[in-house]
């Protein structure tokens, strides 16, 4: 996220766990370049970057008229804050005329777009779609009471030593540590809290002022060391730590309570380590912004590889939830990005904040076929 896109949780890149750094680490893949006019009779296609994009009918969208199109109008609506030029009369009728139901979200949509069934080069459907959130963590303006693991601002020699020093080396060289003194923006209890904040690229804290006051924040992406990112599920597999399926974000969190000792020979398989500023959240009931720009939408929004698919753009998804049969399909909104994120039928769910969010997204990595919602010609 540029604020969060995280690319998320789910993919250890095709073994099921935390993978990805965080979009904003990452120079966002410029937008792609899509003609206003495009082919609408089914069946007919043109090339985006590395998909097909095929001209398709509404009644190809598996669950198109079950979905409660209207709750995509917010994702929506922040979507044409910068939109397209292809998006300006569709974005003005959509803040004019906000649906009354579900049916009349779906009428808009159907009366305005057209839409494209995305298929990789070789002309295959099938893809994945893995899952993200924003973590919530409790932390302390300060050090005490067990909480003890620093978040760090960007410190004050980051430009000039280039590459900075390395996760191992800012936990244990004095003389990094040194360097890092001053830099503290506040105190988390779990090493693993701290990793999955950087690994998100940002997170909501709960913090605990001096005075013992209480208050949300985010804290967001502000820098990185220029180390090398390294999955540390992919590490513990490489270990026989665990199997693939196993190393998801709770069976990664599992595995360290059973062994204690050897976390920081985990985290320090990981040079990469990520520096924060801090945010005010003024309303809690807003997302992170994504590579788009504006501020995500918990369930209506995902990120995709922009080279293939442009940002704002409405997408359908035909997929399952997590450990589950159940289908999940819905109206989504391409607001940002993720450096794993790449290919043709790829997308990363974002589930919002909290608890539940965090379980949905970590065991996330599901078959998926998608659609480009696209303005009429």
């Amino acid at each position: 996220m540029a604020g969060a896109a995280g690319a998320i949780l789910g993919a250890l890149a095709s073994c099921g766990s935390v993978s990805t750094e965080p979009p904003v680490a990452a120079p966002s893949p410029p937008p792609a370049v899509v003609p206003p006019l495009l082919p609408a009779t089914p069946g007919t296609a043109v090339v985006r970057g590395n998909a097909r994009w095929v001209a398709a009918a509404w009644s190809d969208l598996p669950g198109w008229d079950e979905d409660r199109t209207a709750e995509l109008w917010p994702a929506l609506l922040r979507g044409c804050e910068r939109p397209a030029f292809e998006w300006l009369r569709l974005c003005s009728d959509a803040r004019k005329t906000p649906p009354a139901s579900d049916v009349a979200a779906r009428a808009f949509l159907q009366q305005r777009l057209q839409p494209y069934r995305l298929e990789s080069s070789e002309g295959n459907v099938d893809g994945l779609l893995t899952g993200y959130f924003e973590p919530l963590i409790e932390a302390t303006r300060s050090p005490r009471n067990g909480f003890r693991i620093p978040l760090y601002r960007a410190p004050a020699d980051l430009t000039a030593r280039r590459p900075y020093w390395t996760r191992q080396q800012i936990d244990s060289l004095p003389a990094a540590q040194q360097a890092m003194r001053g830099s503290e923006l506040a105190w988390v209890a779990d090493p693993l809290d701290a990793l999955i904040l950087q690994i998100q690229g940002s997170g909501r804290i709960q913090l605990t002022e001096a005075d013992g006051s209480r208050r949300l924040l985010r804290v967001a992406f502000a820098g990185h060391n220029d180390q090398p990112y390294k999955s540390v599920g992919r590490w513990l597999i490489e270990q026989g730590e665990l199997r693939p399926e196993q190393a998801s974000w709770p069976g990664i969190k599992a595995w360290a309570q059973r062994n204690p000792k050897r976390v920081n020979e985990m985290l320090w398989a990981n040079p990469r380590f990520v520096f924060f500023k801090e945010e005010p959240l003024p309303d809690p009931a807003v997302g992170p912004k994504g590579a788009q720009g504006v501020p995500l939408t918990p369930g209506r929004s995902v990120a995709v590889d922009a080279q293939n698919i442009p940002y704002g753009t409405p997408l359908w998804l035909d997929t399952t939830e997590p450990l589950s049969s159940t289908p999940l399909r819905r109206a989504v909104m391409a607001q940002d990005t993720g450096s794993a994120i790449t290919g043709a039928v790829r997308a990363d769910y974002f589930w919002g904040w909290g608890d539940a969010a965090e379980q949905q997204a970590g065991r996330m990595k599901q078959n998926l076929r998608l659609w480009v919602l696209w303005p009429k010609g």
